[in-house]
C-alpha cells in the first residue's frame, strides 16, 4: 500500500462498482410481506399453510376496502348501491383475490355503519412470490381504483397486504427525506469538525463505499435466501455513522503523526498500527453484536443482523484499506482548502486540556461520581419495568395513509369488525357443521368477543370460524380474550391464527431466543475487549455500563412512545406500547455502538499504560486525546441514525430516536463520568486477569498488541510492551 496506494484505491473502486451492481439488482427481490415477522415453527404459522392448501387463501394477507356511498345502504336488502357492486367486481377480477365478503354475502349487518353511508369489504388473497410481486399487485389495484370515476373518491384500500406495501413505500420516502435534511447538516458539521474541505468529504465517500459493499454482500446472500426490505434503513444510517466514526479516528491520528514530524509513509504506518487496530476491534464489535440477531427465526430480525454485519465489514474495508491508501496519496494535503487557523496541530498529543482537567476532576471523587452516574441511569431505566408490547399492523400506519384511514374508520364506525379477527381452524369432517355452530355460540358469550361468524367448510377436512374482538387485535386485552378462546373446549382439534395469535406467537418466539442472543452479545463483547486489553475486568465493566445505558434508553422510550409524551413534538400517535422487534434490534445496535466508543477510549488509555503511565494519568491523558473525538463522533452518528426519528412509521421512529438517545447517554454520562470514575476506583485492578488467561493472552494474542511508535519530535521509539507490568502495579 505504501508503494502503490493508487492500485489499492482502484481495487476498492472496483469493489464499490461491483457492490452497487450486485446489490442494486437485488433490491427488487427483497421481501415486504407480513410474514417477515413470523417464526415458521410456531403453530399459528404452520396452520396458515394448511388453510392455503385447502382454500388457496393466505390468512395473513388480505385487503380491507372501505366504501362510502351517497345512496343509503340497507344491510337487510340484497340490492346494493352501484359503488358497492363496482368495488366487489373489481376485487373479484383481481388474480390474487380468492374470495370477497360483503355485508350481503357474509349476512353480517355489522359490516354497514350505523348511518348507512359506509361499508367495508374483505378480500382473501393467496400468498405472493418473494420480491416485488406483492407491491405490483397492490399498485395495480390502487391504480384501478384511482382510474375508476365511480370508485376514485369513494373507496379506500387498506388491510394487511396494502398496509405492508404502503409502509414500505413510506419507509423509502422517509429515508429519502431524512437524507435530504440530514446530509446538508452533516456536511456543514463535517466541515467544522474535520477542519478542511478534503477531510470533510472523505467520510461521505466512505459512506458510499460502505453502503455499496453492504448492498453487494446482501445481494450475494439473497442468492440463497430472502431478506426484508426494511433493512435498508439500517444499512444507510449505520453505514454513514460508522464511516464518519472510523474516518474521524483515523484522520485525527494521521494528522497527529504528521504534526510530530513523521513523513507520510510513517504516519500512515503508525496510524494503521494504532487507530487502525482500534477501528478493527470497533468494527468487529459492531458486527458481532448485530450477528446476535441471526439467532432469531424472524426474517425481519435476521435480515437486520445480516445487514449490520455487511455494513460493519464494509466500513472496515473502507477504513483499513481505502482510507489509508487515500491518506498515502494525499499526505499533508489532507489539510488543504482549510483556513490557516484550522490547520493548527489540534491533534497533537497534549498533556493537559479540557478533557484532561475534567477527567482529573472526576477522579478526585470517583466514588461520588460513579454512584451519582449509576443512580441516574437506574432512575431513567425504572419506567422500563412497566413496558408493554404491541406489534406492527395497520394501527401503526400514519393517520393520513390509506391503510391508516381504513383502520381508524373501522375501529370507530364498525365495532367488532372483521378486519383483524381471530381465525380458528378446526380439523373436522364435512358433517361437523352443527357441532361447530354450537361451539361458535359458546365463543360469542366470552367477554371481549364482539361477534362470531358462522363456521365455513374449507374442504380438505378443515373448517374456519372467525371471531371478532372488541379490543385492538394487538392489545393486552385482546391477548386475554385469545387465551379465553383457547381455553374454551372445542369439539374438534382447533388452532388459532390471525393477527392476535401471530403476535402472541412472535412474542413467545422472541422470548425463547432472546437469552441466547444476549449471551452471544455479552460473550462477544467480553472476548473482543479481552483480546484488545488482556483484562477480564474492563470487559465486564463495559458489559455492565452498556446494560445501564440500554436500561435508561428503554425507560426513556417508555416515557415518550408508550406513555405518549412528546407526541406533538415528534409527530406520532402513541399505541400505548412499544414494538418488541425494534427493541431487539436496538439492543444489538446500541450494545455494538456503545462498545465501539469504549474501544476508542480504552485503546488510548491502554496505550498510555503500556508506555508506563500511572493508571489515573493514563485515563486523563487517554480521555484528553480521544474525548473530543468520541463526543464529535457521537454527535455525527446521531444525525443519520436520529434522522430515522423523522419517519412517519412509529416503529422506525422508535429505532432512530432510541438509538440516538443511547449514543448521547453513552457519550455523556457513561464515557465522561462513569468510565473515568470506575477506572480510578479500580486502579491497577482494571488490568487484572487470572494467571492462565494472562499467559494465554501473552503467548497467543501478543501479536495483536505489539507495535512501536516514535516519540515526539522524532524521539526514540517506545515499545508499548515496555514497562507494562510496572505501570499496572502503580
Amino acid at each position: 500500500m505504501e508503494r502503490r496506494p493508487g492500485r489499492l484505491l482502484l481495487a476498492v473502486g472496483v469493489l464499490i462498482l461491483v457492490g452497487l451492481g450486485v446489490g442494486g439488482g437485488s433490491l427488487v427481490k427483497m421481501t415486504m410481506g407480513v410474514d417477515d415477522y413470523d417464526d415458521s415453527s410456531s403453530a399459528a404459522v404452520k396452520v396458515l399453510d394448511k388453510v392455503e392448501k385447502a382454500s388457496g387463501a393466505d390468512l395473513e394477507q388480505g385487503y380491507v376496502v372501505l366504501v362510502r356511498s351517497d345512496t343509503p345502504i340497507d344491510p337487510q336488502s340484497a340490492e346494493q348501491p352501484g359503488v358497492v357492486r363496482r368495488a366487489v367486481a373489481v376485487l373479484k377480477n383481481r388474480p390474487e383475490v380468492k374470495s370477497v365478503w360483503d355485508y350481503a354475502s357474509a349476512k353480517n349487518p355489522a359490516m354497514v355503519s350505523s348511518d348507512g353511508k359506509k361499508t367495508y369489504l374483505v378480500a382473501a388473497v393467496g400468498s405472493f412470490a418473494p420480491g416485488d410481486a406483492v407491491k405490483k399487485a397492490v399498485t395495480e389495484l390502487q391504480d384501478q381504483i384511482d382510474a375508476d370515476p365511480v370508485l376514485r373518491d369513494n373507496v379506500t384500500l387498506g388491510g394487511p397486504t396494502a398496509s405492508n406495501v404502503e409502509g414500505s413505500t413510506i419507509s423509502s420516502e422517509d429515508l429519502g427525506k431524512a437524507e435530504a435534511i440530514g446530509f446538508p447538516i452533516l456536511l456543514v458539521l463535517l466541515l467544522f469538525i474535520f477542519r478542511g474541505v478534503i477531510a470533510a468529504l472523505i467520510p461521505l465517500g466512505g459512506a458510499i463505499c460502505t453502503i455499496a459493499l453492504a448492498l453487494g454482500t446482501m445481494g450475494v446472500v439473497m442468492t440463497a435466501m430472502h431478506l426484508s426490505i426494511f433493512a435498508l434503513n439500517l444499512v444507510f444510517a449505520l453505514g454513514i455513522g460508522l464511516s464518519i466514526d472510523f474516518s474521524l479516528l483515523i484522520i485525527s491520528r494521521f494528522r497527529e503523526e504528521l504534526s510530530r514530524g513523521a513523513d507520510t509513509q510513517e504516519a500512515v504506518r503508525t496510524t494503521l498500527f494504532t487507530a487502525g487496530r482500534t477501528v478493527f476491534f470497533s468494527g468487529m464489535t459492531v458486527a458481532v453484536a448485530l450477528a446476535s440477531l441471526l439467532v432469531f427465526p424472524q426474517r425481519f430480525l435476521y435480515t437486520m443482523g445480516i445487514a449490520g454485519i455487511a455494513t460493519a465489514l464494509g466500513a472496515l474495508v473502507f477504513a483499513l484499506a481505502g482510507l489509508p491508501a487515500l491518506l498515502a496519496v494525499l499526505g499533508p494535503r489532507i489539510n488543504k482548502w482549510a483556513p490557516k487557523r484550522w490547520q493548527r496541530t489540534f491533534e497533537e498529543a497534549q498533556t493537559e486540556g479540557r478533557w484532561y482537567r475534567f477527567s482529573r476532576g472526576v477522579m478526585k471523587r470517583p466514588a461520588t461520581v460513579a454512584v451519582a452516574a449509576g443512580v441516574t441511569l437506574i432512575l431513567l431505566g425504572l419506567p422500563f419495568l412497566g413496558i408493554k408490547f404491541t406489534g406492527i399492523d395497520s394501527a401503526a400506519m400514519p393517520e393520513d395513509s390509506h391503510a391508516g384511514k381504513v383502520y381508524d374508520s373501522l375501529d370507530r364506525d364498525f365495532p367488532g369488525s372483521l378486519q383483524s379477527p381471530v381465525n380458528l381452524i378446526q380439523e373436522a369432517p364435512a358433517s361437523a357443521g352443527q357441532k361447530l355452530t354450537e361451539y361458535a355460540d359458546s365463543l360469542a358469550k366470552i367477554d371481549g368477543v364482539a361477534a362470531v361468524a358462522p363456521p365455513r367448510n374449507l374442504g380438505h377436512g378443515l373448517w374456519q370460524t372467525d371471531v371478532s374482538l372488541k379490543q385492538a387485535p394487538l392489545s393486552l386485552d385482546a391477548q386475554d380474550t385469545l387465551k379465553a378462546i383457547k381455553d374454551t373446549p372445542a369439539p374438534f382439534p382447533t388452532d388459532a391464527t390471525g393477527n392476535t395469535a401471530l403476535f402472541r406467537a412472535m412474542q413467545d418466539s422472541l422470548g425463547d431466543h432472546l437469552p441466547l442472543a444476549i449471551v452471544v452479545m455479552a460473550l462477544a463483547t467480553l472476548l473482543i475487549l479481552f483480546v484488545m486489553t488482556g483484562s477480564v475486568v474492563l470487559p465486564a465493566k463495559a458489559v455492565i455500563t452498556n446494560l445501564l445505558t440500554l436500561s435508561a434508553t428503554f425507560g426513556i422510550l417508555v416515557l415518550v412512545f408508550q406513555n405518549g409524551n412528546l407526541e406533538g413534538l415528534l409527530d406520532f400517535r402513541s399505541q400505548g406500547a412499544l414494538q418488541p422487534t425494534m427493541l431487539v434490534i436496538m439492543l444489538a445496535l446500541t450494545l455494538g455502538v456503545s462498545t465501539d466508543y469504549t474501544v476508542f477510549l480504552l485503546s488510548r488509555i491502554k496505550e498510555g499504560v503500556d508506555k508506563g503511565m500511572a493508571n489515573r494519568e493514563a485515563v486523563a491523558t487517554g480521555l484528553q486525546k480521544v474525548g473530543r473525538i468520541t463526543t464529535l463522533a457521537a454527535v455525527l452518528f446521531c444525525i443519520p441514525v436520529g434522522a430515522l426519528a423523522l419517519s412517519r412509521l412509529i416503529f422506525i421512529k422508535q429505532l432512530g430516536f432510541g438509538t440516538a438517545v443511547a449514543v448521547i447517554i453513552d457519550a455523556t454520562v457513561v464515557r465522561a463520568l462513569l468510565v473515568p470514575s470506575l477506572m480510578a476506583l479500580f486502579g491497577s485492578a482494571n488490568w487484572w486477569s487470572p494467571g492462565p488467561l494472562r499467559r494465554f493472552h501473552a503467548r497467543f494474542l501478543g501479536s495483536l498488541q505489539e507495535f512501536e511508535t516514535e516519540g515526539p519530535a522524532g524521539g526514540p521509539a517506545v515499545s508499548v510492551s515496555a514497562g507494562r507490568e510496572a505501570a499496572r502495579d502503580r
